[in-house]
């Protein structure tokens, strides 16, 4: 059993992606043409924004768009203290200080309440100037945008979405990388759309900030790529990963996205109530990267995750580690007291095999195995 089947999903359009890389091969025309032009439409299109600009990864694609804000030192950014360390590894690479929130202990994304009293309290020290907010779409959930954008507006705080995890959800309708100022997300390839390797995305109705970060990720390209205006990166979506991410965009409308979510009411039928199942709140719809459910102890999670592993079923753990406890944030100050969830959701999560190939009797599986540890 695969925890994320990427084997099968290859085997499924092997033909398709062998021939798409093959005339890329025969036409050798390996960065930028045609190809990441028309993906970057057809991602903008689903989305439902102007602009998408390709990039190499999705913490590029983070980063980018802070250089594009000039966001820099004496800058504060608000962060989820429970996500994965590039988002607010970014915000330090830029020069500017993380400013980690707790999370929701329902959904796992930031807690629009907690981060007015992180803006305000970082307003009050009078250390930093208050300037973005960073919601994750964690396990394929959006963030709470509503709640969010009302914090952000006032406080005059501009908002970038992570969608690395949650490509293709939305809340009644209104796409997850649509949310904000800008979006971005990852195709790392065990994302909900993934390529065979790196690669990322910006999404933007911002005419002025697309045509920046276009310049940023080449060099700081002007008019061509030798003429450079400004000081900019190396960041471009190969057109490789462009045409097999063509292929897999179709499959992930046709069918992934549907097909996931059945997992997730599969999951939620068989598992019994001694665990805590993901919630998806009303109007809302996950693209499920992870299914993710908690424990009463960090005792009971290791015992289940070793006795699912004596079983040959992989499960992970995300995240064993808070960021405000990530040795590289070791020289910011916190209080303990401020990351109460997230303290508690790193010792009591577990997420369980899950990917839109995964067949009912697999489910059936994990889930009989999960209710006989615990009952």
């Amino acid at each position: 059993m695969q925890f994320r089947d990427l084997k099968t999903q290859y085997t499924t359009y092997k033909d398709e992606i062998d021939s798409t890389v093959q005339e890329v091969m025969n036409n050798a025309s390996f960065i930028g043409g045609s190809i990441v032009k028309e993906l970057e439409e057809e991602l903008a299109a689903y989305v439902g924004v102007k602009h998408c600009i390709s990039c190499g990864n999705g913490t590029d694609a983070l980063s980018l768009v802070l250089m594009a804000w000039d966001v820099k030192e004496g800058d504060a950014v608000f962060v989820p203290d429970f996500t994965f360390f590039a988002t607010g590894e970014v915000v330090s690479l830029n020069g500017a200080t993380p400013v980690f929130v707790d999370v929701d202990e329902t959904t796992f994304n930031i807690d629009p309440n907690k981060l007015d009293k992180a803006i305000q309290k970082t307003i009050e020290e009078g250390k930093l100037s208050p300037k973005v907010v960073i919601p994750v779409d964690l396990f394929g959930l959006p963030a709470n945008y509503q709640e969010i954008e009302k914090v952000a507006k006032k406080y005059n705080l501009l908002v970038l979405e992570d969608g690395a995890q949650g490509f293709g959800g939305n809340i009644d309708g209104k796409m997850a990388c649509s949310f904000g100022d800008a979006a971005t997300t990852s195709f790392f390839p065990a994302k909900p759309l993934g390529c065979f390797g790196d690669g990322g995305a910006i999404f933007t109705n911002d005419d002025e900030l697309a045509a920046l970060l276009n310049s940023l990720k080449i060099h700081g390209k002007g008019e061509n790529k030798y003429d450079n205006v400004r000081i900019g990166v190396n960041s471009r979506l190969d057109t490789i990963q462009a045409a097999i991410l063509k292929i897999k965009l179709r499959a992930f409308r046709e069918h992934e996205l549907d097909d996931v979510n059945r997992v997730y009411e599969l999951y939620n039928n068989k598992l019994e109530d001694y665990v805590l199942k993901p919630v998806i709140p009303n109007g809302y719809y996950s693209s499920f990267a992870q299914y993710t459910i908690k424990l009463d102890s960090k005792t009971q999670r290791d015992g289940l995750q070793s006795h699912l592993k004596e079983q040959g079923i992989p499960s992970m753990v995300y995240y064993v580690k808070p960021m405000h406890k990530q040795e590289a944030f070791s020289n910011l100050n916190f209080n303990e007291s401020d990351f109460e969830v997230t303290n508690k959701l790193c010792d009591t999560v577990l997420s369980l095999p899950m990917h839109p190939y995964l067949k009912e009797d697999e489910v059936a599986k994990v889930a009989k195995t999960v209710n006989e540890f615990l009952g």
